[in-house]
């Protein structure tokens, strides 16, 4: 298949993808629970997964969908078994991530590039730090602020697109420290509402996009 069709394959499956991420802002703006809102809210990175499994073709191409599909699971998780599961789930996206992004190195990367991937790790265990601690538990919150850190720093030094996966990547690590940030009420809810999702789904989007593409013209 040509690479023109490869990158192409199955486009409504990213069109649904991004009809269910956006539209579930209107779920979390107006706070509403249960079963049916679980099962609205994994749509988004769900149907995400799903195009990056009908445009695989190597094993990166599965890799980003596995990744994908274990952060769908985590959304699932996180409502319907608990913050332990769902944190589970994503650590084991984030690990399959990081082997995706170290497998595909970029060839030469800038002063600043470097620098900026190094300090991505130390930075976000100081914010969660400076935000949660002394409160018990903190720690498990470090402990899995480690795992987002790393896959963004790997995904920042990959070769996939900086503008794309690797600021994806970036907003994905900004939300959960949002997250963090409402929990230790360094800010208010009411404020981070309005930050969490749309940083977390976007940076999956863009994520997602700036792989799939890159080896769909491969």
């Amino acid at each position: 298949m040509s690479g023109q069709h490869g990158r192409n394959r199955a486009r409504w499956l990213w069109w649904l993808a991004l009809a269910g991420g956006i539209s579930f802002m209107i779920a979390v703006v107006q706070r509403l629970e249960g079963p049916p809102i679980w099962a609205w809210k994994t749509t988004g990175v769900a149907f995400l997964a799903l195009w990056a499994a009908a445009n695989a073709r190597e094993r990166s191409g599965w890799l980003i969908a596995a990744a994908l599909g274990f952060g769908a699971l985590g959304d699932w998780m996180l409502d319907a078994r608990g913050l332990i599961a769902g944190a589970a789930a994503f650590a084991v996206g984030h690990l399959i991530a990081i082997i995706l992004y170290l497998t595909n190195r970029r060839a030469r990367t800038t002063p600043s590039q470097r620098l900026l991937g190094w300090l991505t790790i130390p930075a976000t265990l100081t914010i969660v730090w400076a935000m949660l601690s002394p409160a018990p538990g903190w720690w498990h919150a470090a402990a899995y602020s480690l795992f987002v850190a790393a896959m963004a720093a790997a995904a920042w030094t990959s070769r996939f697109p900086r503008y794309r996966t690797g600021i994806g990547a970036m907003m994905f690590l900004a939300s959960d420290l949002f997250i963090f940030a409402g929990e230790g009420e360094v800010l208010p809810k009411d404020v981070t509402m309005w930050l969490v999702w749309p940083l977390y789904f976007v940076g999956q989007a863009l994520i997602t996009w700036g792989v799939v593409r890159t080896l769909g013209k491969e």
